[in-house]
């Protein structure tokens, strides 16, 4: 099986608006996972590559496959977070993020989210386009 591993992190910042909370004013527990979404959209741009473009040059889209969450700590209304996205493994069609969302040197939430490349017309998987695949390696 060829596998190979990456280690490169990015952090996102993301302020908690009244619509991420519930009632109590904590951060509604499905919200974590589009902080999760935001900081792995935000590191595939500032690696140059914006997912529209990827569906209309590339034929592709990455799907989320499965995913793992620990809640740790409550976030709250008007805060500021950290969310980090980090590269943990890599396969021909799929790639795992390991993810952390802190509150400076609080850990609040942690996750592993496999993501599938899949070909956008037929939705069957797709190799991940091979300079896509060098940049996480740099």
């Amino acid at each position: 099986m060829n596998k190979q591993t990456y280690t490169k992190k990015f952090i996102w910042p993301v302020r908690v608006y009244y619509e991420d909370t519930d009632a109590g004013g904590v951060v509604f527990y499905a919200n974590y996972l589009k902080f999760f979404e935001r900081a792995r959209t935000e590191m595939l741009r500032a690696m140059g590559y914006e997912q529209d473009e990827l569906i209309a040059n590339e034929s592709i889209i990455f799907v989320v496959r499965s995913v793992q969450v620990d809640y740790l700590s409550p976030a709250r209304f008007n805060e500021q977070l950290q969310v980090s996205a980090e590269v943990s493994l890599t396969k021909k069609a799929s790639l795992t993020f390991d993810q952390v969302i802190t509150r400076g040197d609080d850990v609040l939430c942690k996750g592993s989210v496999r993501v599938a490349c899949l070909d956008a017309q037929d939705m069957r998987p797709k190799a991940i386009p091979e300079k896509l695949l060098e940049q996480l390696k740099e």
